[in-house]
């Protein structure tokens, strides 16, 4: 069992060799390949953006950004306090029982984080990004994403080195911050939130093609709860056969592909029901697995205020312990956003970002009001493991008051599959949200 980790970590450090090569040859100075200066630059790969520090002599710069001699700094926060309640039937109290835990009414901070990025004064574009959270539920200081982009015009992209999103589902990649729902759909959880390492992202305008490619290793995540894997590769690719910013208009259809060695050698998946403060509802329990394959599709559509969106994937597991289980799940869901607003969708990342707020309640307007429909779905009951099936429907509002103040209301109806019982959970949970 050692001898095969120690190939595998041999494969990866050759695969990681190469990276560190074409980052080396990457920073050195470039020639601009186009002639107008973009007036925002990424700011990391979840869709947040920085005024270009080549504007900052003309433009006036931010209250939370300055300019400096070798780099501009942008400081951010975010915050999210939240509720959930719940009523069961006698069937989903059993099955608490079942499960050694009870669904309890909850007010709690979900998390609050500090941010802080850039981009340095360099012929090549590089901005730089640091991100720290408090995370309510562990009650635990956490890095979140954090490292530096270079814009690679040579390889049509962009790579990003440090901590940051694998790059599996766009409902994964996007900012959870920016989401039509509370929680991401429970079937993605099987994916490590955060990994350290290397990730190309790139975009063909002609063919219309996005995609993002990575590495990563738990060289130093290795004690975090999210790194449940020794190394794992990443990519995602999608098509746009329709996209127009002016019409905002975008159709996106795409495919994931991971491959990685969980840690140890051992792996647990397990999920929520869509609500943080709940206990876990599926788990496969942990058992033995040398390798874990996921692939997965996604589709999307918007259109103006418009947004359907499917996500479905398959997670696959070398056991001979559990006779080699597979699980699945996904989603499909719906939003519309009644003041007319329309959700960006950025080829730097293949992802949508924030709603632009037209004019905020404090500015006289109504803000951006969203409603978003959603059924999800998630089996851990694969090979010789039961570790149950739940589906849910969540409807949802969203009030947009400005673009840093946001209200969330969700209710939700459940049924979870485990134990040989069939139980029904309702949901009802709100949130405050504030970016900054």
């Amino acid at each position: 069992m050692k001898a095969k980790r120690i190939i595998a970590n041999c494969s990866f450090l050759s695969q990681l060799r190469v990276g560190l090569i074409v980052f080396t040859i990457l920073i050195l100075p470039c020639r601009s390949l186009c002639q107008e200066l973009p007036k925002t630059v990424p700011d990391g790969t979840e869709g947040d953006v920085l005024q270009a520090a080549d504007t900052t002599k003309a433009e006036k710069l931010p209250w939370n950004m300055f300019d400096t001699s070798f780099t501009t700094i942008k400081l951010g926060a975010g915050f999210l306090y939240e509720y959930a309640g719940y009523t069961q039937d006698a069937t989903g109290k059993r099955q608490m029982d079942s499960i050694g835990s009870e669904l309890k009414y909850d007010f709690d901070v979900r998390d609050f984080r500090v941010l802080i990025g850039g981009q340095l004064k360099t012929k090549r574009t590089i901005t730089w990004k640091a991100g720290f959270m408090y995370d309510g539920d562990a009650k635990e200081w956490y890095v979140r994403e954090s490292g530096v982009m270079i814009a690679t015009p040579e390889i049509w992209g962009s790579i990003f080195i440090g901590r940051t999103k694998e790059g599996y589902s766009l409902s994964k990649v996007m900012n959870g911050y920016s989401g039509e729902s509370l929680e991401r759909h429970m079937a993605i959880d099987a994916i490590p939130i955060l990994g350290d390492g290397i990730k190309w992202l790139g975009y063909l305008p002609k063919q219309r093609i996005v995609w993002n490619m990575g590495i990563f290793a738990d060289w130093l995540s290795h004690n975090q709860g999210f790194s449940t894997y020794s190394w794992q590769f990443i990519t995602r690719a999608a098509w746009l056969p329709i996209h127009s910013e002016e019409k905002q208009t975008t159709l996106h259809i795409g495919g994931n592909f991971r491959i990685g060695q969980p840690e140890d050698n051992m792996i647990r998946l397990k999920s929520r029901p869509e609500s943080n403060t709940a206990p876990i509802f599926i788990d496969t329990g942990t058992f033995s697995s040398n390798q874990g394959t996921f692939v997965g599709w996604e589709i999307y559509y918007n259109k103006g205020p418009w947004l359907f969106g499917t996500e479905y994937g398959w997670q696959m597991f070398n056991s001979k312990e559990k006779n080699d289980p597979v699980f699945h799940g996904g989603e499909v869901m719906m939003s519309y956003i009644f003041t007319g607003a329309s959700r960006p969708y950025t080829t730097t990342s293949g992802i949508y970002t924030f709603i632009p707020v037209k004019k905020s309640v404090f500015q006289g307007g109504l803000g951006e009001i969203e409603a978003a429909l959603r059924y999800s779905t998630n089996e851990l009951n694969g090979g010789l493991i039961e570790g149950g099936r739940f589906w849910r429907i969540t409807p949802t509002f969203n009030w947009y008051l400005s673009a840093n103040l946001r209200f969330e209301f969700a209710y939700g109806y459940g049924i979870l599959d485990r134990y040989s019982l069939k139980g029904a959970t309702q949901f009802f949970q709100s949130r405050i949200q504030i970016l900054l």
